[in-house]
This record gives C-alpha cells, sequence and structure tokens, in this order.
C-alpha cells in the first residue's frame, strides 16, 4: 500500500479545504490517549493506510449523506473531511426504518484508488442485490456512483488483494464467505466457499484479511454488538483455507475480570493497520456505559489500541486482550493535532452546514434554504414520529455525556398544527422536543413533549407574547436532558427534565446514537418556516461515573 512520493504531495494539496472549523486546542505527548477517538455515534470503523496518512470511515445506518470520511496523522485526532455517500445517485434509503441502510463499510487503497465497500440493507430485504463499491482518486470525493455484487447473501464486505488478483469476503449470517471477484466489474469469479464458522459465538461478522509472515489472517467480531461482543481471528497458509483459530481467542472483549467494571464496553468490529514505523494497531467500536446499569446513550464509537504482532504470531491487543477509556499509559505515534469542526453554528457570509450534520433518509433538499444570514426549514405533514418516511430534520451527533445546546430560532407563518423546534432524537420512536406551536389566534407558544415507542405526551406548554426569536436550551448529564427557553437571550425559563434511560440503545433498540437538531413539521398543506440564526454545542466536564455496576 505505496504510493510514490509526487502522487501523495499531489493529493494532499488536492485536498479541500473547509470553514467552519478550529484546532483543538490540547496537549499534544507521545503517550497516552482518550477513548473514543471519535466520539460520538461513529460505529463500525475502518480505516486504510497511504504514506503517513490515515483514513476511516463509518456506518450511517438510516442517515444522509452516509459513510463519513476522517483523515489522521497519528490515529488518535481525526478531521472529517467529507462523506463518501453525498448523493442521492449513489444511496437509496427510502423504506427504511430506524438502523436500516449502510451498514459496516470497509476502506481499503490499492494502487493509487481508494475503495469503500458497503451493504445497502433496505435493498437486500427487497430482494436485490445490496452490496456495493465505489471509488475515488481522493477519499475527500468526489466518489463514483456504485457497483453492486451480484449474489452476496450477507453483510459486512471487505476486499482483499494479492498479485493482481481481487478478493471479496463477508457475513453469511452464520458464517464468512470468501470469493474471487473481477477487479474490472466487481463481480465472481468463482463460486463463494465458507472459510471460517468463528469460534461458536452468535453473529460472526465484520471479517477483514490480512497477510503477514506467508499467513492470511481473518479477523472478526462475535457475540453480537452489545454487552459480550468480541474480536476473535484465525489464520491459514492459504486463502481459501483452512482456518484455524487463534487458541487466546478472544483477542479482544470487555468480558474479562479486569475490565467488566469498565464504562467502556461492547468492544468489536475492528479493522487493523500497520503505520509507517512498522507498528500496529486497532480501530474498533465500543459504548459508554454512560447512563448506569448497562445502558448507553452516544451509540458505538470509535476507538483505538496498541497491538503486539511479534513475526509469526498471534496479535495481542493492547497488551492484555481488553482496553479502557483511559489510555494514558499507551504509546502513540507522533501526536498532531487536526482541525475540527466548529462547535457554534451561524449562517452569516454564507456560511452552510458541515459534513458533521446528517439528514434521515433521503431528504428532500428543497426544504432547506438559506437566506438573510439564516438556515430555512420547511414545515410539511412527515412529522418527527413517521417510520420509514423523511421529515423536515436535519441534525449533529451528541459527543460528550455532559454538554450543553442552545440554539436560536423562529417560526413563521405558522397555523394550528404547525410546529417547530429542537429534538433530543435517537429515532422516529424515541424522541424529546422542544417546540414552537401555532395558534388560532397567530400567537406561539412553546412545548415540551416526548415520545417514547407508543407513548406520546405534552409535559408543558407556555404561551408567548412575541412573534420574535426563541432561544431553547438542552442541559445534559448522564442521568437528564433539561429544557428551558429564553425570548431575550439571556434569561432563560426552565421547562423540565427528561430521563435520559428512555432514550438508550438498550431501552430503543437500533444501532445508533443519540442527535441533537432541528425540525419543522404541521399539517397537510402547510406554509410554516423555520428560520435558525444560530447553534451552539458545549462541552462539558469529562464524565467520571460515581462507581462502576
Amino acid at each position: 500500500m505505496k504510493k510514490g512520493l509526487l502522487a501523495i504531495l499531489a493529493m494532499a494539496l488536492a485536498m479541500p479545504m473547509f470553514g467552519q472549523s478550529n484546532v483543538q486546542n490540547a496537549q499534544i505527548t507521545e503517550k497516552g490517549f482518550q477513548n473514543p477517538v471519535i466520539p460520538g455515534y461513529y460505529p463500525d470503523p475502518s480505516v486504510c493506510r497511504v504514506g503517513d496518512d490515515f483514513y476511516l470511515v463509518c456506518s450511517t445506518f438510516q442517515y444522509f449523506p452516509g459513510v463519513p470520511v476522517f483523515h489522521s496523522k497519528d490515529l488518535i485526532h481525526w478531521e472529517q473531511i467529507g462523506n463518501v455517500l453525498d448523493r442521492p445517485s449513489q444511496v437509496d434509503l427510502s423504506r427504511g426504518g430506524a438502523s436500516s441502510g449502510i451498514f459496516a463499510p470497509t476502506i481499503r487503497y490499492h494502487e493509487g484508488k481508494f475503495y469503500m465497500i458497503t451493504t445497502n440493507i433496505n435493498l437486500l430485504y427487497q430482494g436485490k442485490a445490496g452490496n456495493f463499491i465505489v471509488t475515488a482518486d481522493n477519499p475527500a470525493g468526489p466518489w463514483s456512483d456504485p457497483v453492486f455484487i451480484d449474489g452476496v447473501n450477507g453483510i459486512d464486505p471487505s476486499l482483499f488483494w494479492e498479485d493482481g488478483r481481487m478478493y471479496l469476503c463477508w457475513s453469511a449470517m452464520n458464517h464468512i464467505a470468501l470469493v474471487e471477484i473481477d477487479p474490472q466489474t466487481f463481480q465472481f469469479k468463482g463460486t463463494p466457499r465458507n472459510v471460517w464458522d468463528g469460534d461458536g459465538d452468535s453473529s460472526p461478522e465484520g471479517p477483514h484479511i490480512y497477510k503477514k509472515d506467508g499467513y492470511y489472517y481473518l479477523l472478526i467480531a462475535e457475540g453480537g454488538t452489545e454487552m459480550g461482543h468480541k474480536v476473535n481471528i484465525a489464520r491459514s497458509s492459504n486463502i481459501d483455507g483452512p482456518y484455524t483459530s487463534n487458541p487466546s481467542n478472544p483477542i479482544l472483549t470487555q468480558k474479562r475480570r479486569d475490565s467488566v467494571s469498565s464504562i467502556l464496553q461492547g468492544t468489536g468490529h475492528p479493522d487493523l493497520i500497520q503505520a509507517a514505523d512498522g507498528s500496529w494497531w486497532m480501530v474498533y467500536l465500543g459504548f459508554r456505559d454512560t447512563v448506569g446499569k448497562q445502558h448507553h446513550l452516544l451509540g458505538r464509537e470509535t476507538c483505538l489500541a496498541p497491538v503486539r504482532w511479534d513475526e509469526n504470531a498471534w496479535p495481542v491487543v493492547n497488551g492484555k486482550g481488553w482496553v479502557d477509556v483511559d489510555m494514558s499509559n499507551s504509546p502513540t505515534l507522533k501526536q498532531v493535532l487536526m482541525p475540527q469542526a466548529s462547535n457554534h453554528i451561524d449562517f452569516k457570509q454564507g456560511k452552510k452546514l458541515g459534513f458533521e450534520w446528517i439528514y434521515t433518509n433521503n431528504p428532500v433538499q428543497e426544504n432547506y434554504t438559506y437566506a438573510n444570514n439564516q438556515l430555512l426549514l420547511k414545515a410539511t405533514s412527515v412529522k418527527l414520529d413517521d417510520p420509514n418516511r423523511t421529515p423536515t430534520f436535519v441534525a449533529r451527533r451528541q459527543t460528550d455525556v455532559n454538554c450543553t445546546v442552545t440554539t436560536s430560532m423562529q417560526l413563521k407563518q405558522a397555523k394550528v398544527g404547525d410546529r417547530a423546534g429542537l429534538t433530543v432524537y435517537m429515532e422516529s420512536r424515541g424522541h424529546y422536543d422542544v417546540a414552537l406551536i401555532g395558534a388560532a389566534d397567530g400567537s406561539l407558544s412553546v412545548e415540551l413533549s416526548y415520545r417514547l415507542g407508543e407513548l406520546k405526551h405534552v409535559a408543558k406548554t407556555v404561551k408567548l407574547n412575541t412573534q420574535g426569536a426563541v432561544q431553547f436550551k438542552v442541559d445534559v448529564n448522564n442521568s437528564h436532558y433539561a429544557f428551558s427557553y429564553s425570548t431575550d437571550g439571556k434569561t432563560f425559563q426552565p421547562l423540565g427534565k427528561m430521563d435520559s434511560f428512555f432514550l438508550s440503545t438498550e431501552t430503543l433498540g437500533g444501532f445508533t446514537g443519540m442527535l441533537f437538531g432541528w425540525f419543522a413539521e404541521g399539517n397537510e398543506g402547510t406554509q410554516a418556516v423555520a428560520a435558525i440564526d444560530w447553534f451552539d454545542y458545549v462541552p462539558g466536564a469529562p464524565y467520571k461515573p460515581v462507581a462502576a455496576y
């Protein structure tokens, strides 16, 4: 995986520069880091290297654009440089509800080109080919339209090259399948074969193949993406197998005596990468048990661990087969800060939403416009509660357990049934909303409400004496979301608290994580428009649990 110096330089110079970003103000050392390295709902990481540069992608499920692309120099500090699936022609997310859509991707670099392969589970459910490859000369994009691969009866595809031959492996639900594919058409060149059933746990998935010291190593996750998730590995002297399990499997799990009390749990779905200095590393997902009682909110997050991989030996993760949030004793590559998306967003001087903002399903783009230093959201009759549909809704991930979110907005041309506001959103069946609502006399009210499964309730309503901008604030900790509002931007009136437990993954299910976003909705034929002035996300103190469960 090497490239000529001039080509690498040309690619680096071709990387676009992005606005509304700043460099993290953090002390850099050559030892130690904190997990997760990409916090918030960024699961199923896959990584590749070109020279001294690392590129990483994650799954996105029902959200658009799909598959964020990150760039790093040290595997610790990451900058999002784009999204792979950023055009409707690349991805159809219609007819898909929560945790549908784009499953785990793999990114690879081969002979001057980047490849991303993934599964659109919506298409598989319809009996169509759902696994596809897109390619790019620059990982920031543009990426090609997809080429779908016939015959892949599963998920989590990955690619491997050797001596001009291209191989595809994937999770066929109960085993790992492998087939050679044509490097031009990406279609099968032969019959797939079962190469490994895993080590007997549920859900053998997320396979990746590596070659080292004459062995083909097959790395997978098992146990389901929940408590007890684990990483296993096998090897063979022949790519077609048979593969022999590592006697010391699992090589990563939090179900060990020393790690079971860590707030970092559910570690799995890994990818291995060798740095230019010869060192080996593993990216993987894990979740922080931040609510307590083995519940989490932020989704599965991207984490990092060092790997010792001696010649002819099995890899050893973090020296002991388990990891933690605090990796301050870990060696690192030379640490390099990367620009980060701004936590303050406004729409002055032509500024627009950055790469980190996402929509559910394929958005109706004409419902989002910019004018007069504001983002305008056109209300429609599709509600946040409506499954498998596309409301006017755009959001960013919650990345900190403790944080404060504040926004300023207006609701224009509102009638009875129109509402727009700020939502704390896990999915269509689980969200807390603070909104402006219209009335028959043309007045506005502030409303705090929730949707939890089949339960829907208005917790509080306050009539306003203004048609102007209203500021909403959410103060967040591990146990509650506390809502308040202001009409002058200074004095905030409390509306109520909502228990975070009810929005946790273990309560609602699914594969995603918490978002903060705006929405606008109403009755059929609504003319209401939400005008957004600005948005602030302020991280709070790092989360420190009082006691382990």
